[in-house]
């Protein structure tokens, strides 16, 4: 397959049969990150040596705010552990996800203001901005920046990962179970390992690029101006796959339902027991 005729199945994969740029600037960075897909089912073998360094090397160069670095990640390969963290996954409406016991690793990225708040307290500061949802924010938008770092980082050393953000129905369990300090919770787990190739996973579709992007000002569209093109594109992916029949906008009605949260509604009550007081 040629460079050209490679980058244009990359576009057509991720956009469908919608409007897709013309433009883009490519290079070997760019067609890895347009070929991402969410893995699932991952082989036996554990994660070679030195992937783990990779990622966090990856992460730890993503930015920082204030150079604070409030963010850790604790890495499970225990398999006691990681069936453990399968099950919290799992909510009271909701089945969760058994493949995590079988991942070769499971990557728990946390929003990690703990150290920060210690050393002001050694220092004799008074680190009352901890008590603020914008330290909240600050120290949760930290983790994910280092997490897509490290994700994009395991893909490009031929790995393959998704991310668990169903770990927060059962946040205070999880913060128990890995012995996190105050101060500190995780935002979400990230199953990595070696695709299986006998059981592939597929480039999902996004919305065309005049749904996201906006210049100069944000532009109101009604819905109906661009959702047909992307639910004909959902649907053919989901029909490729022999996945069963729904539009996007069921999922979006589903995901925007408080059943949806299936135990994340307690979440606020979790970090303010952890120290958050979110104020």
């Amino acid at each position: 397959m040629t460079d050209s005729s490679r980058r244009r199945a990359l576009l057509e994969a991720r956009y469908g049969q919608q409007a897709t740029p013309e433009n883009i600037i490519w290079n070997e960075q760019i067609e890895t990150l347009l070929a991402h897909r969410s893995v699932r089912a991952f082989t036996d073998e554990p994660l070679p040596d030195g992937a783990l360094e990779t990622v966090v090397a990856a992460a730890q160069s993503a930015s920082t705010s204030s150079n604070l670095h409030q963010w850790s990640l604790v890495a499970v390969s225990d398999p006691g552990t990681k069936a453990e963290l399968a099950r919290l996954t799992h909510g009271a409406k909701f089945a969760g996800f058994d493949f995590v016991a079988q991942a070769p690793s499971v990557l728990l990225w946390v929003a990690d203001m703990s150290r920060s708040h210690e050393i002001s307290v050694e220092q004799g500061g008074d680190p009352v901005v901890t008590d603020y949802v914008d330290s909240f924010l600050m120290s949760s938008v930290d983790a994910a920046l280092a997490a897509q770092n490290g994700l994009v980082a395991a893909e490009a050393i031929g790995l393959g990962g998704v991310y668990l953000g169903s770990l927060r129905n059962h946040a205070k369990e999880l913060a128990d179970l890995i012995g996190l300090p105050a101060y500190a919770y995780v935002v979400f787990g990230m199953a990595i390992g070696t695709p299986d190739p006998h059981r592939p996973s597929a480039v999902h579709p996004r919305p065309a690029q005049d749904v996201v992007l906006h210049r100069e000002r944000y532009r109101t569209r009604p819905t109906k101006e661009w959702i047909e093109d992307y639910e004909i594109a959902f649907k053919d992916f989901r029909t490729e796959y022999g996945l069963r029949d729904k539009t996007w906008s069921h999922s979006v009605v589903m995901g925007t339902g408080l059943e949806y949260m299936d135990g994340r509604e307690n979440l606020r009550r979790t970090l303010e027991e952890r120290g958050y007081l979110l104020r």
